[in-house]
Order: structure tokens, then sequence, then C-alpha cells
């Protein structure tokens, strides 16, 4: 067992990113060609690429890449870019935790220190002790990283079943969509069935389902509480033309029925209370995500309440000095391009603070709030001066349908800003808002209360 005076090997990279999917290889691969220092790419899973190496199906790469793509052929492309351009990725290599601040002895694995050790466990003045740190443990050993900047880029998840608190047996058969990707990706197919049932209904829901139909699994139902879903026009006619699954609008999942495997499920529609029973031996549950928040709450970071996730500006800087985060583990969950958009965002400005070393830290900012229909607006705090958010939009989420959605901008329950989305707010898709329905003098008077986005 290491003792906690044992030092442990440290990396001092410029930048430290946490997470390989396309935020994370897209931020490494544009900073490693604007900074002459190193940046150090960390994977907890073997192989880089996040989700998109697990989606076989194509529509990736049009809006970042410029070019169409399936799934793992855009993970190899943004992992060789990354690479390519000088960063170095490591996988297998799970960062575990924030380290301590090695001028405070007695944090150290909650010890006191023995005395007259004080000057042997003190680090030397190198340069690098304000600095950000992580424990990191790996195949190779544990050590430690102590960049001048951490990019948190550790994506979204769906909720298993166990935290959705769904009723009935516990049969086999009961899968998330990344649990069903990952069994095909690994061709373990003895863990899809012959007929299932998908617990969804938006975009992810449908590329679960012709997942399914490939692996040669009949879709029986597709199901969701919405009367209206997010789902682009073209998924849903593929989806439709190769499944000819029936969709069941308003309804919901009461009970599991199976005891070894699952044999049906048992389902309500929400307007009427009818019930029936529906066989199938496997179910996807879909939707639900929840932001992979676990390194940024055990760092102390500020969480926005309605996204989960950290609480960053248009800088995607987060409350923490040094610390930015990116991708859906900001806004969960968007596209693959949206993530990877954000971290060539990010990249852009941490090269200016690196070039700069500003000590300043940035000026007060003013939180951006979103009320019902809508569950989280992102980014949740705007600064004046700061640059405008990644595409210079903000983000909003809805838990309703609106086809022609009027937005307005509220402060202490005055109107100040009002404007009609082109797009329908859907439930399953974000809608972006373009930066400029923010009246930039709203951003000069913090003290006047936050800024609440809803709907006329």
């Amino acid at each position: 067992m290491t003792s906690p005076l044992t030092p442990l090997t440290t990396l001092t990279p410029d930048v430290l990113v946490v997470g390989a999917g396309p935020a994370g290889l897209t931020a490494a691969a544009a900073l490693a060609r604007l900074i002459p220092g190193e940046v150090l790419v960390l994977e907890r899973e073997a192989e880089p690429g996040g989700i998109p190496r697990h989606s076989h199906h194509t529509g990736f790469g049009l809006r970042d890449l410029r070019r169409l793509l399936t799934g793992p052929a855009y993970a190899r492309r943004l992992t060789d870019a990354a690479r390519d351009a000088g960063a170095v990725v490591r996988t297998r290599a799970t960062v575990t935790g924030w380290a301590p601040d090695p001028s405070d002895l007695s944090v150290l694995s909650g010890l006191s220190v023995p005395s007259g050790l004080s000057d042997l466990a003190a680090p030397a003045d190198d340069g690098t002790s304000h600095r950000p740190a992580v424990d990191v443990t790996s195949p190779e050993g544990r050590f430690r990283v102590r960049p001048r900047i951490v990019v948190l880029a550790t994506g979204a998840r769906e909720r298993p079943r166990a935290a959705r608190l769904l009723p009935g047996d516990r049969p086999a058969g009961v899968l998330t969509t990344g649990q069903l990707q990952n069994a095909l990706h690994l061709n373990t197919r003895r863990t899809v069935g012959r007929r299932a049932v998908v617990v969804g209904t938006d975009p992810v829901s449908r590329s679960a389902a012709l997942a399914l139909h490939r692996a040669g699994c009949r879709v029986a139902l597709l199901l969701g509480p919405h009367r209206h879903t997010g789902t682009p026009a073209a998924l849903a006619l593929t989806a439709g033309t190769l499944l000819r699954a029936p969709v069941a609008h308003r309804t919901r999942l009461v009970r599991i029925i199976g005891r070894t495997r699952v044999e049906a499920v048992e389902i309500e529609h929400l307007d009427t209370g009818a019930r029936r029973t529906v066989d199938c031996d496997t179910v996807v549950l879909t939707g639900d995500w929840i932001p992979d928040h676990e390194l940024a709450r055990s760092g102390g970071l500020d969480l926005d309440p309605g996204t989960r996730g950290p609480l960053v500006d248009t800088a995607l800087r987060t409350s923490r000095p040094r610390v930015y985060a990116a991708g859906n583990l900001l806004h969960p969950v968007g596209t693959a391009a949206d993530a990877a958009l954000d971290g060539r965002h990010l990249a852009a400005l941490i090269a200016a603070r690196l070039a700069a070393e500003d000590p300043t830290g940035p000026p007060p900012g003013v939180r951006l709030l979103a009320e019902a229909p809508f569950r989280w607006v992102a980014p949740g705090l705007l600064r004046p001066g700061d640059p405008a958010p990644p595409r210079g939009r903000l983000l909003l989420w809805t838990d309703e349908y609106h086809r022609a959605p009027r937005l307005v901008l509220r402060r202490d329950g005055r109107t100040i800003a009002e404007r009609r989305s082109a797009r329908p707010a859907a439930p399953g898709r974000i809608l972006p808002v373009p930066w400029s329905f923010v009246p930039p003098p709203a951003l000069h008077d913090p003290g006047s209360g936050p800024l609440v986005i809803g709907l006329r």
C-alpha cells in the first residue's frame, strides 16, 4: 500500500483533458496546434472516441468535419486528428479525484503530518503549486497530473433501470441504449432477444430501434409520454420504413414482467388510463440523461440545478480557477457535433488564457435561468465582455412541444426581449437560441437579479 507521504510520479502538461469523446478530442486537437506545451487526454475506457464508437449508424461528422461518417469512423477520425496534432491520448486511465493542495499538509489522506516530517513532506516550490491537480489510476500504476488548465469533458449517460424506479420483476433483457450499443459493438448479441420494446420516442430512441433491427431483433413498440417528439423527419422516416414499428404517444411503462428473462411489459395511456400488455423479451430504456459530473462534484464546482452539470459562462469557465468544461457534461444531451464544436470553441479561449497568464479573475456574472416548460438553459452564467457562447447560441431543453414558440427574456417580472423561434421546441432535442436574443445592457448589472427565459 502506498504511504500517504510517498510522492507519486507527477506529470505537468499545459492542458489536461479528462474524457476522450468528441468534445475532449476536438479540444485536444485544436489546442495541440495552438500552444507550444503538452496536451494530455485521459480516457477511462479502453478506446477513445466516446459514445460514437458504439454507434454504427451514419449521420456523424457533417457539421464539425464536413463529411458524413458512421460513428466508429467518426471516433477514429477525431482520435487520429488529436494524435496527429501532437496531443497525447492515454486510455484505461481513470481520474479518481482531485489531489490536495501541496501547501496544505493536513489534508493528505485525512492524516496529520508527524512532527519532524513536515519539511520532507512539503514539495519544493517548482512554480506548479498553484495549479489544479488530479490523481489517476491506470494499469501502469497510480500517478498525478498537475496541469496549468483542466478541461472536463466527461460527457453524459442514461439513468439505469434502478435509478428510474420501474416497478415489476427484475429479469435479464432490460438495457439502456449505451448497454445495447456496447453489447452490439462487442458482438455479445446474446444480450439482445427477438422482440423488443423501446421506451422513448426521441432521436436516441429511434437510433436504438435501428440498432436492434440490424441485430435481427424486431421492434414491437416505441412508447413515450409526449404527444410530439423531436425526431428529425429523415430519421423518423427511415425508422418507420425499416422497422414498421408502431409508436405509442402519451404512454408510460408501468410494469416489467418476467422471471429469468423479460416476457412482457404492461403499459398505460396517460390520458385514458387504459392498460395493455405487450409481449417482448427485450426492453431498451432511452433518454433520461444525466451528466457524468462526479469529478465536478468532488472538486467543489458550482453545479447548475437544471442541467446538473457544472455551471459555466460563455467562455466555458467553471467556478474553480483554471478548470473549464465542455460537451454533454454541460448540456445533456446534444449531438456529437454539438459536443465537438464546444471543444473547438474552448481551445481558442484556453490558448489565449495561457498566452496572457492574466492573474485577475473574470468579472461578476448574471445568472440565466429557465422557467417551465423549459428544464434548463446553457450556459447559465453571462458576463460582460465575454465572448459569445459556442456557435453563437444559447441551448434550451423543453418538456413540452411547441411548434412555433415565442421566447421571452424577463428580469424581475419585466420583459426585456422577445422573439419567435424558427424551430419547434420539442422534447428530446435541444432548441438553439441566437446569442443576439440577450441585450448587452442586461449583462452589466449583476445586482439586478437573474435573467429568466420562458414562453409568452
